[in-house]
């Protein structure tokens, strides 16, 4: 997603970039987190067509929630740790970082 911004000298509009996950050990690691629970959603998918206890297909709901939770909130310090440290040392969209922080940890707290 692309912001625009005012330049407060000339006045024009400027579209910027927000910088991209690139910090490659840990896209590996959030990567690995979502086949596991991808995973773990196929086997809730399993235990429903085998009839499984359903006390036992909620726990297993419940971990696969709470392990979606922990990949949301690395993600969301990785956006503050770089997106809207990058935007406040270049200058460009800190205001603008910090409502998408500000706006996910309220989806966050919502779900």
């Amino acid at each position: 997603m692309s912001v625009e911004q005012t330049t407060p000298r000339t006045g024009s509009t400027e579209t910027h970039e927000p910088p991209a996950y690139v910090q490659t050990g840990d896209k590996v690691k959030v990567l690995n987190r979502l086949r596991r629970i991808e995973g773990q959603v196929r086997g809730l998918q399993r235990m429903v067509e085998q009839d499984s206890y359903c006390i036992d297909v909620l726990t297993q709901v419940s971990a696969t929630s709470a392990a979606l939770r922990g990949v949301a909130l690395e993600l969301l310090d990785e956006h503050l740790h770089h997106c809207v440290r990058h935007a406040v040392e270049d200058g460009s969209s800190a205001e603008a970082r910090l409502a998408e922080a500000s706006a996910a940890v309220a989806r966050l707290v919502r779900s």
